[in-house]
């Protein structure tokens, strides 16, 4: 247990080290818009599923969280927001549900600020070394889905009142993350055996 309390790298600063503050801006600035870029990509993807179809959205952002840490994690996530708040198509059916501002009053707004939050606990625990080890890295990302869940419920059911909001917000959707927080367990466990850095 004290090694998961110690703070250690994220597997971001471990695959790219940085020396100096200035080199560590420079490396955060290119990594919050590339995770920005793959953020909007995975909003697009929609992948045939039954409730509803998959998107990678949920999965991509709980990986950037873990992988980036949160500070760079939740930066990267305001970034995609504000990318999306000036009227860029970032986000999953853009343009033609709207885009901008309107967009994130929208029924969604909820869950795209419970992205933010996501990404910030999930970057903490992974900082604490919750991404070594299949469980605590499935703990955490359960931890963050829930995060996206409840703000995104907190929201939504103040546009289709809150006697419909599981059936519309959460059900659906609970056998595609199911399936996302599986592939994310196996991703990032993955990658540290791959560097070496095995969790005891």
């Amino acid at each position: 247990m004290s090694e998961i309390a110690t703070s250690r790298e994220t597997l971001a600063a471990t695959l790219w080290p940085t020396r100096g503050r200035a080199q560590t801006w420079v490396h955060g600035v290119i990594l919050a818009i590339a995770g920005s870029l793959i953020l909007t990509l995975s909003a697009k993807i929609h992948i045939p599923f039954w409730p509803v179809p998959l998107t990678l959205q949920t999965l991509v952002v709980l990986v950037i969280g873990m992988a980036y840490g949160p500070r760079l994690g939740s930066a990267t996530l305001l970034l995609y927001l504000a990318e999306g708040a000036i009227g860029l198509p970032v986000f999953s059916g853009t343009p033609e549900r709207g885009i901008g501002l309107a967009y994130l009053a929208g029924p969604t707004g909820g869950y795209l600020v419970g992205f933010v939050v996501a990404a910030a606990l999930v970057g903490f625990l992974a900082e604490k070394g919750w991404d070594r080890s299949p469980i605590t890295t499935a703990t955490a990302m359960v931890a963050g889905n829930l995060v996206i869940y409840v703000c995104g419920v907190a929201w939504l059911g103040t546009v289709i009142g809150y006697e419909r909001v599981m059936s519309a917000g959460v059900l659906p959707f609970l056998l595609g993350d199911g399936i996302k927080i599986a592939l994310g367990t196996a991703l990032l466990p993955a990658c540290w055996k791959f560097l070496g850095h095995r969790s005891n």
